[in-house]
């Protein structure tokens, strides 16, 4: 499908927030951004992290066809007058040494304060530094990394299946990670130490990634706004043109011209689910 400004299944913002992609990592749902980026326009995309998984790729090579069409993707946007802005995270942080750089029109930048159309002010960052002071160690507390990959692959094939059968994708590894109350804290925690941050940067709120638990909330009035992750929940943030945020949620690769997907653009309690120490 070729995307036009008149085409009536593109869905166009002022900006997006990604994150967390990972690629390099077989769990990676690549496919499914691809699709989402067909569907979805914006004057502004940024990166929020681990769009790149260097840490995957270091112990196992791995890079099908399907993560260059990303990558490709990406930049075609920016030829076509797209700003892109890309805030590394712990996974790609080999980019961390380049703030200010230019690769093929893709700016990097280690955290942006972004200002919404509403005149909201954003701190935008990874948020991988507040995982180490929440937990003081890099790794999965509540599931163990090998346990955390058991997960995604028994996720393979629910997903394998499910879209046999027609039906929209669901996370199973997201669900199981809801379950433990370790988990639940641990996103509690994140979210106030990540929102204190923007208080000392006085921002009216925050946008971050790095926990793949995607939300819209309000913490001791600031605005917690996580962008979630690529590899179990396939989510996105989309600001309109009028400031407004929508948390997106890609169910499936759309096998018709109508886009399908979730959208929730109301501000609620902290939910308790799941995270992964990306």
């Amino acid at each position: 499908m070729t995307a036009t400004l008149a085409d009536p299944n593109v869905r166009h913002f002022r900006t997006l927030f990604i994150s967390d992609v990972h690629l390099g990592s077989k769990a990676a749902k690549a496919d499914f951004l691809i699709d989402f980026l067909r569907h979805h326009e914006a004057e502004t995309i940024v990166l929020v992290g681990d769009i790149v998984d260097g840490w995957r790729l270091k112990r196992n090579w791995y890079w099908p066809q399907a993560f260059n069409d990303v990558t490709q993707k990406f930049l075609r946007k920016a030829r076509k007058g797209t700003r892109i802005i890309y805030i590394p995270g712990n996974h790609d942080e080999f980019l961390r040494e380049f703030p200010g750089t230019h690769f093929g029109g893709v700016e990097v930048a280690q955290r942006i304060i972004h200002e919404g159309a509403d005149g909201k002010r954003y701190l935008v960052l990874h948020g991988d530094e507040f995982d180490v002071v929440v937990r003081h160690a890099r790794v999965v507390a509540y599931l163990g990394d090998w346990a955390y990959d058991a997960a995604i692959a028994i996720n393979v094939v629910f997903a394998a299946v499910r879209r046999r059968l027609g039906l929209p994708y669901w996370s199973f590894s997201s669900w199981a990670k809801q379950q433990v109350k370790s988990a639940v804290n641990f996103i509690g925690e994140f979210q106030k130490v990540v929102a204190e941050e923007a208080r000392r940067n006085n921002a009216d709120g925050v946008i971050c990634g790095h926990i793949h638990h995607a939300v819209i909330t309000e913490i001791d009035g600031i605005r917690y706004i996580n962008s979630g992750d690529w590899v179990e929940s396939c989510t996105a943030i989309a600001e309109h043109h009028d400031g407004e945020m929508e948390l997106i949620t890609w169910q499936k690769i759309s096998t018709s011209t109508v886009p399908v997907a979730l959208a929730s653009r109301n501000i609620g309690a902290i939910e308790p689910a799941g995270a992964e120490a990306a």
